[in-house]
């Protein structure tokens, strides 16, 4: 779920550096990464929509997304490109709002996510000891425990909540998959030289972890991020799904609750279940192919693999 650049599946850490410029130096390896690789361009070309609906959803709408002034079940048709609702709303309006709720989602549990799972991996490597034990096992805790039940009834329990409530959700029940993933990798590092002379010159746990540590796993985190931002936009769509969300919010999950609720297969408008979902199957496919580029920029062996079928391709 996380995606593929970690230790156990064969992936090599980032060559280790001492200085806190690896994080400057982080949007051009980025860039480098993913304008190498098609998949990933596509992948970003896809997020690039969907971002761009999100953020001009106010000028890019035709329609208020709750307006009920049309003709209910109405068919595609010029003024309504994907028809109208039951309720008469008109379903691209909805689609394009609710794209802005969706990435909110994804984003905001996914980086909430991603930060508890490098807090308590980063800091069980590096401590070691009785603080590894303890937070290994509190992390072994969480994963034990089945997510989805949990947030059904965490969700159930503050229905009605909104947005905020689904992001926490999330965060708590998403981020011990990607503290375990991170932990042996912090583990690899936790000796290396650049990191005793950083001890040598005096510098605290936090500066070393943050301007020393985390900077030679960047593409394990971003990795992670991506998987727990994904894992969001799911959870987020099904906890909606089954009506445990805010349902009067726009967002690509309540349409489909609403949808299945009106029973919009049987009554003449399709479109408002399938344009939805597929925008969350999209959505995820765009992530899981920004990842291809991610998982070459931490698993030298991937890119000498590209070369060589580069390489090989036959001549025209």
């Amino acid at each position: 779920m996380y995606g593929n650049a970690t230790l156990d599946d064969g992936a090599l850490p980032i060559t280790p550096r001492s200085s806190g410029a690896a994080w400057l130096r982080l949007p051009a390896r980025m860039l480098s990464a993913v304008s190498s690789n098609r998949k990933a361009v596509f992948g970003l070309l896809i997020l690039g929509v969907f971002t761009a609906m999100a953020i001009f959803a106010p000028l890019i709408a035709p329609y208020n997304p709750h307006g009920t002034d049309f003709l209910p079940s109405a068919t595609p048709s010029r003024d309504h490109l994907l028809g109208t609702t039951s309720y008469g709303q008109d379903i691209l309006s909805q689609v394009i709002w609710g794209a802005r709720q969706t990435l909110i989602i994804g984003g905001l549990a996914g980086l909430a996510a991603t930060l508890l799972s490098v807090l308590v991996g980063v800091s069980a490597a590096y401590l070691g000891g009785i603080a590894d034990h303890i937070l290994s096992v509190f992390v072994d805790i969480f994963l034990v425990i089945p997510a989805l039940p949990l947030m059904i009834i965490i969700a159930a329990y503050a229905k009605g909540g909104g947005m905020w409530v689904l992001i926490g959700v999330i965060a708590i029940t998403g981020w011990s998959f990607g503290a375990r993933q991170i932990r042996p990798q912090a583990l690899s590092l936790r000796n290396r030289d650049f990191l005793e002379s950083a001890r040598v010159r005096g510098e605290s746990s936090a500066y070393i972890i943050l301007f020393e540590l985390l900077p030679n796993m960047i593409s394990l985190t971003v990795a992670i991020f991506l998987g727990a931002a994904l894992y969001a936009v799911l959870a987020a769509a099904g906890l909606q799904f089954i009506g445990l969300g805010n349902a009067d919010e726009i967002s690509w999950g309540t349409m489909l609750y609403w949808g299945e609720n009106n029973e919009a297969l049987m009554t003449g408008s399709p479109l408002w279940i399938m344009i939805p979902g597929a925008c969350i199957a999209l959505l995820g496919a765009s992530v899981a192919l920004i990842n291809y580029a991610v998982d070459e920029l931490g698993n030298p062996s991937l890119r000498v693999t590209r070369r060589k079928r580069v390489r090989r391709a036959p001549r025209t």
